[in-house]
């Protein structure tokens, strides 16, 4: 059956050229309503947060297939930070994922057929000129556009103005990924764990210009404010996600 093979089967490997990730904070009230059963939103200070991932992705294929068979392909991801706790008492840190675009038609019809990350088509570009980092995403009816510059060269040695994290030091633990991204299969009432592994993870701060961004104008978001708690960058750096593994959860988180 279909929801068994969205479960992410097996493993997939990859390699990230660019990884810029724009974090924002909600009034937990936002976001809460568009998690499933057993998870709740990870807050500090009284903030909920929502990253969106913009990702030059190289080589992504399952771990038996050759990489030169790997997709190179846009990533931008939506995720809202988030906790399971297990059956066995564990508290996993995760990311819920609301909206996944690709800008390669393969990307989004094998990543629907073996995930949930919801992916849809798009057009996108990131460059290096220079010192910044361009990228720009287009979607069908400006759903999702986004225009954003990241100063690479330049390392804020504070979060932005406005930002709940009083230092670097508290918005590296929302900066992403996390080390485990959830969704929720009602077939069987069970949240869906994948584990993410990583080398090298040093993500820098960086000071970006977002120049639009047509997803948070829209509901549930756009009537509510945000605010853009932090911005990091990391490059060059091989990642790997284990198979999916089936959490069962009590009835009464129905």
């Amino acid at each position: 059956m279909l929801h068994r093979l969205r479960r992410h089967p097996f493993a997939v490997e990859a390699y990230f050229r660019h990884s810029l990730v724009l974090t924002y904070a909600y009034r937990p009230d936002v976001l809460a309503p568009l998690l499933p059963p057993g998870l709740t939103l990870d807050t500090h200070e009284g903030f909920a947060f929502l990253a969106i991932a913009l990702v030059d992705t190289q080589g992504l294929r399952p771990t038996w297939v050759p990489a030169p068979l790997g997709q190179d392909f846009f990533l931008s991801g939506y995720r809202i930070f988030t906790r399971l706790r297990t059956q066995a008492g564990r508290t996993l840190r995760g990311l819920r994922i609301v909206r996944s675009d690709a800008d390669r038609r393969l990307m989004v019809t094998s990543g629907n057929l073996f995930t949930h990350y919801r992916y849809r088509k798009c057009e996108a570009s990131m460059r290096e000129a220079g010192q910044r980092l361009e990228v720009e995403v287009r979607t069908p009816s400006a759903e999702a556009d986004l225009q954003v510059s990241a100063d690479l060269g330049a390392h804020p040695a504070a979060p932005p103005a406005g930002s709940p994290f009083r230092d670097l030091r508290e918005a590296r633990m929302f900066a992403g990924p996390l080390p485990f991204t959830f969704d929720y299969e009602a077939e069987t009432h069970s949240i869906v764990v994948i584990e993410g592994q990583r080398e090298q993870w040093d993500p820098q701060p960086v000071a970006v210009e977002v120049r639009r961004n047509t997803f948070l104008e829209r509901p549930p978001f756009g009537a509510h404010p945000r605010l853009l708690a932090n911005a990091f960058h990391v490059h060059d750096v091989p990642y790997r996600w284990r198979p999916g593994v089936l959490e069962p959860l009590p009835r009464e988180a129905a």
